[in-house]
């Protein structure tokens, strides 16, 4: 990945591991710590984009596992991951150049909020008061609007953590930001352990009724990019999914899937079904009915090729699963071309346009409680 004026800065990270590591180049921007055979490597640069200096984080693991991520956005920006045979290659779809997500119209690896997904009209009620937000997708509202939180400046530091690398980012939504009611206080943290998993959490705070629904929208290609997803086998353990119209907002049932295209409680190839699903899938499965905060294990992907398997745990009721139906190859990356299906999203999530479906999880938040929201990765081959 190309990048102009890189400017590095020297780190001051103090990442622990019980009471034995080790500093190689302390004044570099570099930094190798182990503790038996644990070695990371934090490297930090500043890179303009959008009018100011965003931090690029990279974390290796010593495992094979990198990754870089962007306080512009929220954004996991590359995400290395050995295959079968040891070799790490980049299994995210992503732009050359922090400046191509300034825009950023696929939401390419970006942080999305105020509400993933969908919002019916650009409208919901709470108190007997009618928001109206952004359309920007259609008649409808997209991931948070015309600027979401996916093109924002978040502020970040790197956090103290035993066996792990770590990086949290704080953004304030102002009252009223793309019609949204409250000042919300953001948190996201991202996290790359010792055994392989990559962990993101959001957290909020606000102080009015609002509503919110964050999660990651990142693009996967476990083949690394040499071919595209249809080949990959998919597992989702949901028992139900949300059809939605034309507009791909959900009618208000839910749907069971057994029987149909929908249907991945086993493993099926993304493309042994898509010619039944008008347009490919990109769909909300329903993991669970009510919202107990309750960490699962939601999907599983695996690439026979390159032997590469990543499982998806959340704490959410829902996942959508897109299948990059939309790419149309005006995105070319590292001369590679984003062509439809060339990548997958699996979105932990509220259902979407749940305020306005009042059977559908709440995606409300009050003043004094706790907006929590985590997603973990874990990397493995089998």
């Amino acid at each position: 990945m190309k990048r102009k004026h890189l400017l590095p800065i020297a780190l001051s990270v103090g990442l622990i591991f019980g009471t034995i590591w080790s500093c190689q180049s302390p004044k570099s921007d570099n930094k190798e710590m182990e503790k038996k055979e644990i070695k990371f490597n934090v490297n930090i640069q500043e890179v303009p984009v959008a009018g100011k200096n965003a931090k690029l984080f990279t974390f290796d693991n010593g495992n094979g596992i990198k990754v870089e991520i962007s306080s512009f956005g929220g954004l996991i920006t590359k995400l290395m991951v050995p295959d079968k045979d040891g070799k790490s290659e980049n299994i995210v779809l992503g732009h050359d150049n922090l400046d191509g997500y300034d825009s950023n119209n696929g939401y390419l690896g970006a942080s999305v909020g105020r509400y993933a997904n969908r919002i019916a009209n650009g409208q919901f009620e709470l108190d007997g008061t009618t928001y109206q937000l952004a359309t920007n997708n259609g008649n409808n509202h997209l991931h948070g609007g015309l600027i979401g939180f996916h093109r924002k400046h978040w502020e970040a530091e790197m956090v103290e953590s035993e066996n792990s690398m770590k990086v949290k980012m704080t953004y304030l939504s102002p009252d009223g930001e793309e019609g949204y009611p409250g000042n919300l206080k953001t948190t996201l943290t991202f996290e790359l352990t010792a055994d392989d998993k990559l962990l993101v959490e959001f957290g909020a705070e606000t102080d009015k009724p609002t509503i919110v629904n964050l999660t990651q929208h990142g693009y996967f290609n476990l083949s690394a990019l040499k071919e595209n997803i249809l080949g990959h086998e998919l597992v989702i353990h949901a028992p139900k999914y949300t059809p939605v119209n034309d507009e791909l907002i959900p009618t208000g049932e839910l749907a069971p899937v057994a029987g149909t295209a929908f249907d991945f409680n086993q493993a099926h190839t993304i493309g042994e079904r898509i010619a039944q699903v008008p347009g490919g899938y990109d769909h909300n499965y329903v993991i669970k009915e009510k919202h107990d905060g309750e960490l699962v294990k939601m999907a599983e992907v695996y690439h026979p090729g390159s032997g590469r398997f990543m499982e998806l745990y959340s704490d959410a009721p829902g996942v959508q699963f897109y299948s990059g139906n939309f790419l149309d190859g005006n995105i070319n990356t590292g001369g590679i071309a984003y062509t439809k299906h060339m990548g997958m999203c699996l979105e932990p999530q509220v259902f979407p346009n749940s305020p306005n479906e009042p059977a559908f999880p709440t995606a409300r938040l009050n003043p004094g409680e706790k907006y929590k929201h985590r997603i973990e990765y874990h990397f493995s081959t089998k």
